[in-house]
């Protein structure tokens, strides 16, 4: 049994040894086995000249292959980084090479050189000499090409134009495997904007004594209104997936925090298929409470977003220009401001007449506004306020001097509607009264109209849609393309 044990140890260990310059890495090699200085690894953004004949090692996506005599060229990604390296004299390591498969997952150390000349297929402009290349982990064959994916619609405009054919990767075909299409350069560019988005809005909050809250996704009642619900049984009751932190965060503002704000998921059961709404996404949303007009909630959109603009401009440089549908925006440092019935006027005097004083703007409206604006004022970003009161929630404060207007407002963005927002109505009888009237149950919402019957503040606030703003912010037509793993009503996966 000794000699058995010891047989099988020596199996063991030459199964796991990893030839001397090339091969594939074993499992139990990868199984937190022994510790490592991450420091002894390399970034590939962090390659450059500096480094010439240094020995370094780094780890990437295998995005290309290209033998030629005598040589294989390999090109490493890294994120959205990649450097080209170069097999050459090692016929068995080139053998290796050649036949790894697209998309694996390989460790490289060789020593850093420049190229005589610009490298062409690659971000980073060194190249790396291969010493050693490991197989971390092996790809299966690939259902989309990366490099066909990464090409913009604008190349492949380009190139059928010249009478050339490229292949284009159709939007549910990125979907169903949204994990390969999320390495192109332009995916990755967008979710990094899309973070400085998130951190921006947080920290400019922060800094603005906004209290960061987290309010339930599971509630009794609609929080909007209305019949886009998720509902569901909570344990034998009947509940709601939030349409909105709504109800919560107005809560918290009468349980005396006077300005709070949340990131967190919104669950919307549209029943349309369009290329701005999702049945989920990211709501940024803000509650303040308010000296005497709701004014005081728009001066803090203005300066928020100007802000946020400010920072990607500054930056967002690289990521930006990965983004091909990306046009510099056009926006004032103290944010345009318009009455709704400004904006009425304006598209009535362009020969818009499909539009009702007391209704509220469709889509195609929204956009001639946009343009009417755009050329007038010079911004694609503004703010259209006192919106009629018959469009807006139950909760939304009246004008003093209209009951037909509310103290609302709508904020645009390169001609369609990214936050809605007002004053709050903060006295009971007339809220009751607002959610009777919008046909809301009041008994499925009486623990919020509970919180008002002991002394509330005259406040306000507003909602975001984190998705819909990267998406029209970066120009492009689809807020699938913004939203990590979209869902819509056809679309639950993955």
């Amino acid at each position: 049994m000794e000699n058995l044990r010891c047989q099988q140890e020596v199996a063991a260990a030459a199964a796991t040894a990893a030839p001397l310059n090339y091969g594939h890495i074993p499992l139990v090699e990868l199984q937190s086995k022994t510790p490592v200085n991450v420091n002894d690894w390399t970034s590939i953004e962090a390659l450059n000249n500096s480094l010439e004949n240094k020995p370094v090692q780094i780890r990437g996506w295998l995005q290309t292959i290209r033998c030629k005599k005598m040589r294989t060229f390999l090109v490493i990604r890294e994120t959205s980084f990649t450097v080209q390296c170069v097999v050459h004299s090692q016929p068995a390591l080139e053998k290796f090479a050649a036949a790894l498969s697209k998309e694996s997952i390989v460790d490289v150390q060789g020593d850093v050189s420049i190229p005589p000349s610009p490298i062409k297929g690659a971000t980073q402009q060194v190249e790396i000499q291969v010493r050693k290349l490991y197989c971390v982990s092996k790809a299966a064959t690939l259902p989309i090409n990366i490099e066909d994916a990464a090409r913009s619609e604008f190349e492949i405009e380009e190139a059928i134009q010249a009478g050339k054919q490229l292949a284009r990767v159709k939007q549910d075909t990125r979907l169903n495997f949204r994990v390969l299409d999320l390495r192109t350069p332009a995916n990755q560019a967008i979710f990094r904007i899309q973070s400085r988005v998130g951190n921006e809005f947080r920290k400019f909050l922060l800094d603005k004594n906004f209290v960061e809250i987290h309010t339930p996704k599971l509630i009794a009642g609609s929080s909007e209104g209305g019949a886009d619900v998720f509902r569901l049984a909570y344990h034998g009751q009947p509940a709601c997936l939030a349409q909105s932190p709504q109800l919560h965060k107005q809560m918290s503002i009468c349980a005396g925090f006077e300005r709070v704000f949340e990131i967190g998921p919104v669950f919307r059961a549209e029943k349309s298929f369009t290329h701005r709404h999702l049945c989920e996404f990211t709501g940024l949303d803000v509650e303040m409470a308010i000296k005497m007009h709701y004014f005081e909630v728009m001066d803090v959109v203005d300066e928020l977003f100007v802000a946020i603009f400010n920072s990607l401009k500054t930056n967002c440089k690289k990521d930006l220009e990965a983004v091909a549908t990306y046009k510099p925006l056009k926006y004032l440092q103290n944010t345009l401001r318009l009455t709704y019935e400004e904006g009425i006027q304006m598209l009535k005097e362009d020969g818009v007449v499909e539009v009702k004083p007391y209704g509220d703007l469709n889509t195609e409206a929204e956009k001639r506004l946009g343009q009417l604006v755009l050329e007038k004022h010079d911004t694609e970003f503004y703010i259209l306020h006192r919106y009629p009161l018959a469009v807006r929630p139950f909760y939304t404060m009246p004008c003093n001097d209209n009951p037909n207007y509310s103290n609302s407002f709508d904020v645009f963005l390169r001609g369609e509607e990214i936050i809605s927002g007002s004053q709050r109505i903060h006295e009971l009888k007339l809220l009751e009264e607002r959610a009777q009237k919008c046909g809301i149950d009041i008994t499925t919402i009486a623990t919020y109209l509970d919180a008002f019957r002991f002394g509330a503040p005259p406040h306000g606030g507003f909602g975001v849609g984190l998705e819909r703003v990267v998406m029209l912010y970066l120009g492009e037509d689809n807020i699938r393309k913004t939203s990590l793993y979209p869902r819509d009503p056809h679309r639950i996966v993955p």
